[in-house]
């Protein structure tokens, strides 16, 4: 088991000049919607490759939802010799105690959650039509597995790749010169109306 620390203790540290550095190991959209402040973002599928970004001479405190992906990403680090924490109950415990996060997107779910969702919808529904309506239905739970086994060999996802492309998971713009942002979108300058 990796050392841990308990959130009252990290504002203590984190307020003195001992602070370390913090890693948020969470995808990048769970992190937008809410992250210890100060924390940087190196998800847990990149962190073996990104050793080189941590501290050397400091303590890392590995931070994540509720302290399992960081108590994963401690142990990949464990032979690289860095003195590694793990905030106990994660971002979640942080929260609990009532100290700040900064949010960079309103709450949302990340986009991995909503393909797995996506994903067990269509093969309950394939499965369950094919018991009750035609047997044929099988093939969409069969096409979702191999989507999703596609997804697992090339890192390339379909269903991800659409679902992106929904309203709800397009980033801010930011607009340039001249430029007015209405929602997500930015208007041209000649495209406005003054009034």
């Amino acid at each position: 088991m990796n050392a841990t620390i308990g959130a009252k203790k990290l504002k203590e540290v984190g307020n003195g000049s001992g602070r370390g550095q913090w890693i948020d190991v969470r995808s990048a959209s769970e992190y937008a919607t809410g992250h210890l402040p100060g924390a940087i973002n190196i998800p847990l599928e990149q962190i073996e490759l990104r050793v080189g970004d941590l501290a050397e001479d400091a303590p890392i405190v590995l931070i994540c939802q509720r302290g399992a992906r960081a108590q994963m990403a401690a142990s990949q680090l464990a032979p690289c010799g860095r003195e590694i924490v793990v905030l106990e109950g994660g971002t979640q415990a942080w929260i609990q105690a009532g100290y700040p996060v900064v949010a960079s997107v309103e709450a949302r779910w990340s986009l991995e959650r909503q393909v797995r969702l996506g994903a067990g919808l269509l093969v309950v529904l394939g499965v369950a039509l094919a018991a009750l309506a035609n047997t044929r239905w099988i093939y969409l739970a069969g096409f979702i597995g191999v989507g999703l086994s596609f997804a697992g060999l090339t890192d390339i996802c379909p269903m991800g790749l659409v679902l992106a492309r929904l309203p709800w998971n397009r980033g801010t713009h930011c607009p340039k010169s001249g430029e007015i942002v209405k929602g997500n979108h930015a208007v041209a300058p000649e495209a406005r109306s003054i009034r």
